[in-house]
């Protein structure tokens, strides 16, 4: 028990650790493993069964917006299970009728709620497939999942607050910290 508790006090520590900038260009710009941001020290490129090893760049990109895209989801489940917590019982939502623990309450959600919650995340999916994916009738059948050649995983152009750096450093050091963040959170999300 103490060797868990030990071990999630480290890792977690080592995702706001500062991540060492040798890198030779932008992530924005090449897509090969060497130049991916995400590595921190001690660990560094983390892939201990060789996925990136057998990819080419395209495997790659759709790996890393597999990994982005969960470490957001992740992170958005990690507060609602805190704010759900939190707001039991005292919620003006559906007469605060929604009880127990956070893990039970999208049972509770009258029936109905979870349509309109399907919706909106499949108009959310169907915008980000079309910014990013190639049609797949342009596509080769071998090739299914084909991102397109401009885009980076991830990026998407929702910028609301505007705090995009413009300096290549310091938006792969962004990257890196939202990736460690979303690998953290995958840890807590999943208990």
């Amino acid at each position: 028990m103490k060797l868990a508790i030990t071990s999630l006090l480290a890792g977690s520590a080592v995702a706001f650790a500062p991540a060492p900038m040798v890198k030779t260009s932008s992530a924005m710009n090449a897509f090969t493993a060497a130049d991916l941001p995400g590595a921190l020290a001690p660990m560094g490129f983390f892939d201990p069964l060789g996925f990136a090893e057998k990819a080419d760049e395209k495997t790659l990109k759709r790996y890393r917006e597999a990994e982005v895209t969960h470490g957001r989801v992740a992170m958005l489940a990690a507060v609602g299970f805190l704010v759900g917590e939190a707001v039991e019982g005292s919620s003006f939502l559906f007469d605060a009728q929604i009880t127990g623990p956070a893990i039970t309450h999208f049972l509770q959600v009258p029936d109905g709620w979870d349509a309109l919650i399907v919706g909106f995340i499949a108009a959310a999916e169907t915008q980000r497939v079309q910014i990013g994916w190639v049609d797949p009738k342009d596509a080769s059948y071998d090739q299914p999942g084909l991102l397109k050649d401009d885009y980076y995983p991830g990026d998407i152009g929702f910028d609301p607050l505007m705090i995009r750096p413009e300096d290549p450093e310091e938006l792969d050091l962004m990257i890196t910290k939202e990736l460690q963040n979303g690998r953290l959170a995958m840890l807590a999300a999943a208990g």
